[in-house]
């Protein structure tokens, strides 16, 4: 791959993604109709969460080890570890909510702050459209696969996805060997829609030729990568590709929306494929490798 490719999703070639999704599984797409006024302001929201004092984050901080959603302070996750790697704890902190069931107490229900006053609504919002994003992408995505453009629908009617926003603050020290912003991993789920601060550095994947490459920032794109879910669903025809976020010194922040199929969903190889892998359920899936990664 010698370019990043991006994909305009209002008249996507199926073939297209195919080429992709099986080369690296990162795009960026373009013509996807989300609203800007949504993400600028969850831009202004995140930033002003993140700049609370950390007193008055911590009172929302993930509650127990495993709990998946709240506040993770600075350099409290190594997300290497999903993949047994061990290595210094990740640079960044961040904020996460679950899916609209944990919203009034579900599984482990979403931990909302009180400050700034706006950010649950806006957080909801963005959350609700980026579930349709995803839903759209992943219709496009079943044609890609040869698939009926309905094939995944009744597995994601229900989704379990988590919205995550990522701060990287300005490093003051000097990282330890082998630290990063965040450690190379790959996602959990089916699909990663993230968006980046435009003409931000240090994303970077691993190509096909074991080298790291950047990925650009466009303003009003979104980076979309194929989960280790979707690989397995397509008995690997489509690759979970390793990704990192590299040390540069300035602040920096992302939002990132891991689109994860209903918890109760049975992941088995598509049709006109022998099996690989045994079928998972989604949900267990996630937990485990979420598990791992929290584990210092």
């Amino acid at each position: 791959m010698t370019s990043f490719p991006t994909i305009d999703l209002s008249r996507a070639d199926p073939h297209e993604i195919d080429r992709v999704c099986r080369d690296t599984g990162f795009l960026a797409i373009v013509g996807h109709g989300f609203p800007q006024t949504l993400m600028d302001d969850m831009w202004d929201v995140s930033r002003a969460f993140f700049d609370l004092s950390v007193d008055k984050k911590m009172r929302v901080a993930m509650p127990s080890t495993g709990y998946p959603y709240g506040y993770a302070p600075f350099a409290e996750e190594a997300l290497a570890q999903s993949l047994d790697e061990r290595t210094p704890p990740d640079l960044k902190e961040t904020f996460s909510i679950g899916p609209e069931s944990s919203w009034s107490g579900g599984r482990w229900p979403t931990l909302w702050p009180t400050e700034p006053s706006q950010l649950e609504r806006v957080f909801r919002q963005y959350f609700r459209e980026m579930g349709a994003l995803a839903a759209r992408i992943m219709s496009r995505f079943a044609i890609a696969l040869d698939l009926p453009r309905d094939f995944f629908e009744s597995k994601i009617d229900r989704h379990s996805s988590a919205l995550r926003v990522l701060n990287y603050p300005e490093l003051e020290a000097t990282p330890q060997r082998g630290q990063l912003r965040a450690g190379a991993h790959s996602d959990y789920g089916s699909l990663t829609i993230l968006l980046a601060e435009a003409g931000s550095n240090g994303l970077e994947i691993r190509n096909p030729n074991g080298g790291w490459q950047p990925v650009p920032v466009e303003k009003g794109a979104f980076i979309i990568n194929v989960g280790d879910l979707l690989a397995r669903w397509s008995n690997d025809r489509w690759v979970s590709t390793l990704h990192r976020v590299t040390c540069e010194p300035e602040r920096r922040q992302s939002i990132a929306f891991f689109h994860l199929p209903n918890w109760d969903a049975e992941i088995a190889c598509i049709p006109g494929e022998t099996p690989k892998y045994e079928p998972v359920f989604a949900g267990e899936h996630l937990m485990e490798k979420f598990e791992k990664a929290v584990k210092l």
